[in-house]
């Protein structure tokens, strides 16, 4: 009979079951490899030492716990930034984990009933073969295997442990699912469906096909549009924040930077300032001084081509390349390589490799910014640095009145900062630019009415003080303010519907026996499949090819495209084409690989019905607070 899944409260005792601190084989290597993507390795010890069961095998919070944190990594590297674990939770990966353990556990426990498991020579394989546990002589080393365990809170025991159940679990998955083949007339179905390409003429719709053009949008038209579509130009409820600032760039333009302080800069940066003449140059080295001679009299007679005494060296043009180099980087050959006044090839010449033939592709002209003309950027970049350590000698100043209980108006007159007022709301886009910084934001996101100001560093090198006095009402724009955008917008309105009629007046003449082409310039395409696209078209457009009838037209709009497409021809499938036969080999394959999926996810329900859930919830969400710190 089929057990009742329940969940333990905080006063329950934990149900007593025999120790199974499984750890999934995969999760661990992507620790051990690439590590934690900077969540570091917490053992979670404690009283409470599992999150739940399932009949008798227990999900470990260390599971748990390692399992979140690969998943928070992988995320991250998406995104490209760090995520909180609050972020990964919002996105529902704590209940992927938990289903994912929970099937791992169903399967475990299954193997130990039927008494599933593999013996000691196929985990020392297992464990011989670990890169992760290889000595510097490339075979298994036991003190790094131990060391490795060490700094990912494992013992040997218990990592072996798991190991087995992953090798046992992997033959009770391979028994359930393995041998999975796609019938061929589901393979034959979907194939037909996807292989399927069609040919169609388009004409698209524009502004300058109208008849006449669009009278400007009168003040009328905007008011009323304004008036209808509030809602598209309502600023959000907005934190009204005073902040005192210390900007470099407001105080760069009062520093004075004398002419010989830039002339050292300029010096410093000389190389960036003066490029000599350069040239674009390829060197075949060869070993004497005879080959290299030989090689170029079959160039001068044209026997051979300079690629093709690459290829005979069995090199690629890559090997050859020195890329663009100047007179004195080629050493003793500079002299002879840049007396080419056009592409052409010289020597041999001596180089570092041996005689050399030197083939010149190209003139890069010398360049050269002179003191003068550097002179506004190094003036820039002088005061900018200067501005900086200005207002970083000024930090510890501001953080101690800060600390002292300082107002925003004590910063501005005893350090100078300037004040000033913003409405900040996340989602606005007309944010005063001062919001755009990282810091800014983070901080105007935390603030709450009542905090304290603390200084925080702007991506510039500023410092910033803020506080939150209210919080704005969301409120239309006024008209003045949005009156360009309401106008474009009533415009685009009115050119939909002046293409959309346009399109009404075409259909009607293809009905009437017109063909496409004589409404206007059509573009007539070879046959295209699902997967296909055409420049400047919504994918709308593909998709409403695929349900069209031969020789039918319909008009395809989106937001700046207006089209009418007609269906000019059906390709079916090709199975016996190269590419037909890769397109049904790998519906095989991904169908088979879904069909087996399918199989082990019902298998494995059945097994957790059968043995019973125990989930504690308390304990999981001890894991995710501490996760979350």
């Amino acid at each position: 009979m089929a057990k009742a899944a329940k969940h333990v409260d905080d006063d329950e005792a934990p149900k007593k079951s025999k120790k199974g601190n499984h750890v999934l084989s995969l999760v661990l290597l992507a620790m051990i490899v690439g590590g934690l993507g900077g969540y570091g390795v917490t053992n979670f010890g404690g009283g409470v030492t599992k999150i739940g069961s399932v009949g008798d095998r227990e999900i470990s919070v260390n599971d748990y716990a390692r399992a979140m944190r690969a998943e928070a990594n992988q995320l991250s590297k998406q995104f490209g930034a760090q995520l909180t674990m609050e972020q990964v939770r919002a996105f529902g990966l704590d209940q992927k984990v938990l289903q994912s353990l929970v099937g791992a556990a169903a399967l475990d426990n299954e193997a130990d009933r039927i008494g599933l498991s593999v013996g000691d020579d196929v985990l020392k394989s297992q464990l011989s073969t670990n890169q992760s546990f290889q000595g510097v002589t490339g075979t298994f080393d036991p003190q790094t295997y131990r060391d490795v365990l060490q700094r990912n809170n494992l013992t040997e025991t218990e990592y072996e442990k798991g190991l087995r159940s992953d090798l046992a679990r992997g033959l009770l998955q391979g028994a359930v699912t393995g041998g999975v083949v796609t019938p061929q007339p589901l393979t034959d179905v979907i194939f037909a469906w996807a292989g399927e390409k069609r040919g169609f003429t388009l004409l698209r719709l524009t502004e300058a096909g109208l008849p006449s053009p669009l009278p400007a949008p009168t003040d009328a038209e905007i008011k009323a549009w304004y008036d209808a579509h509030q809602a598209d130009y309502t600023r959000p409820e907005a934190k009204r924040i005073t902040y005192a600032a210390l900007l470099p760039k407001d105080l760069a333009g009062k520093i004075t930077v004398s002419d010989d302080d830039l002339k050292k800069a300029y010096e410093a940066k000389k190389d960036d300032y003066v490029v000599p003449e350069k040239r674009l140059v390829e060197r075949l080295a060869f070993a004497t001084e005879e080959e290299a001679k030989a090689a170029k009299d079959r160039l001068d007679k044209g026997e051979a081509t300079f690629e093709g005494l690459v290829a005979d060296r069995k090199l690629q043009l890559t090997d050859v390349d020195l890329g663009d180099v100047s007179k004195a980087e080629l050493g003793a050959a500079g002299d002879g390589v840049f007396a080419l006044a056009e592409p052409g090839v010289v020597g041999p010449l001596p180089s570092a490799l041996g005689p050399a033939l030197f083939r010149m592709n190209g003139i890069l002209a010398a360049q050269e910014k002179t003191f003068d003309q550097a002179k506004p950027e190094l003036l820039a970049a002088a005061q900018d640095e200067a501005a900086r350590k200005q207002v970083a000698a000024k930090s510890e100043a501001i953080d101690d009145a800060l600390a002292g209980g300082a107002t925003l108006q004590d910063l501005a007159k005893e350090q100078g900062m300037v004040i000033a007022t913003t409405d900040y709301a996340p989602a606005a886009a007309d944010n005063d630019p001062i919001t755009q910084d990282p810091a800014f934001q983070k901080a105007a996101d935390a603030v709450a009415e009542g905090d304290f100001p603390e200084a925080i560093v702007t991506a510039d090198g500023g410092i910033i003080a803020l506080q939150m006095d209210e919080m704005v009402p969301a409120a239309p724009r006024p008209l003045d303010q949005v009156k360009d955008k309401v106008a474009a917008a009533v415009k685009t309105d009115a050119l939909a519907k002046a293409l959309a009629a346009q399109a009404e007046a075409v259909l009607a003449a293809v009905k009437g026996g017109a063909s496409l082409a004589s409404q206007g310039i059509a573009e007539r395409s070879a046959p295209i499949d699902r997967q296909g696209s055409v420049e400047g078209a919504p994918p709308a457009l593909v998709e409403t090819l695929f349900k069209l009838k031969p020789g039918e037209v319909q008009l395809v709009q989106d937001k700046d495209f207006a089209a009418l497409i007609q269906l000019n021809d059906v390709v079916a499938a090709d199975p016996a084409g190269q590419d037909g036969k890769a397109l049904q080999e790998a519906i095989q394959i991904n169908a088979a690989k879904a069909i087996s999926s399918d199989i082990l996810s019902l298998y494995t329900q059945s097994l957790t019905t059968e043995a019973g859930i125990t989930l504690d919830q308390s304990a999981i969400n001890a894991v995710n607070t501490q996760l979350g710190n």
